[in-house]
């Protein structure tokens, strides 16, 4: 695994990011779209941003492994991602190469960011703001949380988005400052593409969520593309989980060898 593909994966993981046998999931069918045109009152607004919102998994940790192939200005590795989160408090990423080396970890938090790089022996702390350097600055903590758990976004789940049914689906568009959001539903009522865009810095944010599974009484996608630009710097993400479990005991281990360069 070359050492500038990883440390371009834990940048994106920041901003966001065992072979095995495969678990046979269980996969929810998407119902066809209503052929009939339906007719959105615009009054109805807040009770159907309740009605999408109400679809989000409910958790207090979260546990997913996923098999993932990385693609970094077009040079392409696959490695196996675990991500460990705790609501609202730390996500924690780990991506190791095929040969079952771990090339980098991650911390983030809404205050800060730890990454190792073990492949360089590398150690960067840095405050969450730190992402501003490769997303928009209306990107949050939260919101990373909500895109990898296919969830709402609940910043954008208010009165001053404009939501409308397009072939019988729902979409909600609006910007917060200087991004841009245009976020599809499915039959399910379950994010199907997230789009997020920054023209004024060239960057962009494009999630598209695979079949979902039952979890918890509640519905989390099986897979995820991610595709991100900032600037001349392009980063493909495929993601298909083979472990997903939710208000699991998790643990979020960190350490820094004494060898470690730090880099700030």
């Amino acid at each position: 695994m070359r050492r500038n593909i990883l440390n371009s994966f834990s940048l994106i993981a920041i901003v966001l990011l065992a072979v095995g046998c495969r678990p046979k999931k269980i996969i929810v069918a998407t119902p066809d779209a209503p052929q009939e045109k339906v007719v959105v009152k615009a009054d109805e607004k807040p009770q159907n941003l309740a009605l999408l919102k109400s679809k989000d998994l409910p958790f207090n940790t979260l546990s997913l492994k996923g098999k993932t192939s990385l693609k970094v200005n077009g040079d392409e590795n696959n490695v196996t991602l675990n991500i460990r989160m705790e609501k609202d408090k730390k996500i924690w990423v780990s991506v190791t190469g095929l040969a079952g080396i771990e090339g980098a970890r991650a911390v983030i938090t809404p205050d800060s960011l730890l990454l190792r790089n073990n492949l360089q022996k590398t150690y960067t702390k840095k405050p969450f703001s730190y992402v501003y350097s490769f997303t928009s600055k209306q990107v949050s903590f939260k919101m990373l949380q909500a895109v990898l758990s296919g969830n709402t976004i609940t910043e954008f789940m208010t009165e001053k988005s404009d939501l409308k049914q397009e072939n019988s689906v729902w979409v909600l568009n609006g910007n917060a400052e200087d991004l841009v959001y245009r976020i599809l539903f499915n039959t399910l009522l379950k994010p199907n593409e997230t789009n997020l865009n920054d023209v004024k810095n060239a960057q962009a944010l494009k999630v598209v969520y695979g079949e979902y599974t039952p979890v918890n009484n509640a519905l989390f996608p099986s897979s995820l593309k991610i595709n991100s630009m900032s600037g001349a710097k392009k980063i493909d993400i495929s993601i298909e989980f083979v472990k997903i479990e939710s208000n699991v005991p998790v643990d979020f281990p960190f350490s820094v060898p004494k060898s470690y360069e730090v880099i700030n």
